[in-house]
């Protein structure tokens, strides 16, 4: 079996600034990591490769920096992996970078599943890995917690925020994983030296693609982003320390008298 993860290398949450007379993060000298959900996606094609046997291919968008979160996934089993890198592909929305990435995937050729991770902590649209399945014209299942392959098709639960669903689609299909599915497994010291002195990450720009170079980057991108800010808090918090019966009392009082409930 052929399986294709994406993944994003996005700023370290805990080291974000913003630069507060453009309102845009900014990114020099911050740390990077894996987007941590697409880890959850990588796991999860990790534990399918060592049921069912097979390949897999994790492929990324971005800056040249970003082979080196492509190589932390190959440190963990991956078997191949693909960089698009162009400053082409600059500036992208969730609709360009979905169009890329599933040109990539065209390229590619066959393929039993592609997994994505739920969202990526950066923009948290959860927009990238459905509409990747749009272009591709394959069946999704989001927001996945399990799954398994049965003959010839996926069966996936799927988290909603009132109920557990299942889900059964025919491959090939994409789903997107939540941090719920599993824990993502650590790269043993072999893999990360394999990784780094036997396996080359692939770099492909827009020439190795067919692509409209219409769709890509800022250009074919139908949305941005305007801004991005931190909201000013509204007011200061407050502690209850009384006994807890008569904390549960205050605290209902208070919700009350501000018709909360």
């Amino acid at each position: 079996m052929r399986f294709i993860v994406c993944i994003k290398q996005v700023p370290d949450t805990t080291s974000v600034k913003i630069d507060k007379r453009t309102g845009r993060l900014i990114r020099e000298g911050i740390p990077t990591i894996i987007n941590p959900e697409d880890k959850n996606a990588l796991e999860a094609a990790l534990s399918l490769k060592e049921k069912y046997e097979g390949e897999i291919i994790v492929i990324s968008m971005g800056p040249p920096q970003a082979d080196e979160a492509l190589r932390e996934a190959l440190a963990m089993g991956a078997d191949r992996a693909i960089l698009l890198t162009d400053r082409a592909f600059a500036g992208a929305d969730t609709m360009a970078t979905a169009y890329s990435l599933g040109s990539a995937v065209k390229k590619i050729g066959e393929y039993d599943l592609i997994l994505c991770g739920r969202q990526a902590i950066d923009g948290d649209t959860a927009q990238v890995g459905p509409q990747l399945a749009e272009f591709l014209k394959v069946p999704q299942i989001t927001y996945v917690s399990e799954l398994n392959i049965e003959e010839n098709k996926v069966v996936a639960i799927q988290e909603l925020e009132d109920k557990r669903v299942r889900w059964e689609a025919s491959l090939p299909a994409l789903l997107t994983i939540t941090s719920e599915a599993n824990k993502p497994r650590y790269p043993s010291a072999y893999g990360i030296m394999d990784a780094y002195r036997e396996k080359e990450v692939e770099t492909w720009e827009k020439k190795h693609l067919d692509i409209d170079e219409e769709r890509i980057g800022l250009e074919g991108s139908p949305t941005s982003v305007k801004r991005i800010f931190s909201p000013e808090p509204k007011g200061k918090g407050e502690i209850i320390k009384e006994e807890p019966k008569e904390s549960a009392e205050i605290l209902f009082n208070r919700l009350r008298a501000k018709n909360i409930i």
